[in-house]
């Protein structure tokens, strides 16, 4: 057994399952415990961190989902990109963490697109343009 898989086992027997998300530049670590449903941010409680309701939705979806609302307790440390980008990230980790609480989870995640990464990125600017695809006006004469 692997130095990884011996921690995996130990978690698991601990009660705890950790994954983690990404999206756009944010990495989220996820690690769900039982409990009654209370979302750790970096230290902070979701409603300290997300001021938008919009992201503290997005990060609820997959408990929504698998109709596990009140259940776990999530604490969630997070970094890069920008607050949206965080709470896709959030949604990911804690979506592969119910994956690896109970493989019968899969099915209903991924049919509403948690468990696979959204790739999109923004584009990188290239030389001699304003942007990454602005260019100079052009000029006939």
């Amino acid at each position: 057994m692997s130095i990884a898989q011996n921690i995996k086992a130990a978690n698991e027997k601990a009660g705890r399952f950790y994954a983690t998300g990404k999206r756009k530049d944010a990495v989220a670590r996820v690690w769900l415990t039982k409990g009654k449903g209370k979302i750790t941010v970096n230290g902070r409680k979701i409603e300290e961190y997300f001021g938008r309701a919009v992201s503290r939705m997005l990060i609820n979806q997959p408990f929504e989902t698998v109709e596990m609302e009140s259940k776990f307790d999530v604490n969630v440390n997070v970094h890069g990109g920008g607050l949206s980008g965080q709470a896709g990230a959030i949604r990911h980790g804690i979506s592969k963490a119910l994956c690896a609480y109970d493989e019968a989870n899969r099915g209903s995640l991924k049919a509403r697109g948690f468990i696979t990464r959204d790739a999109r990125v923004v584009e990188r600017k290239k030389y001699g343009q304003h942007k990454a695809r602005k260019s100079t006006q052009f000029s006939k004469r």
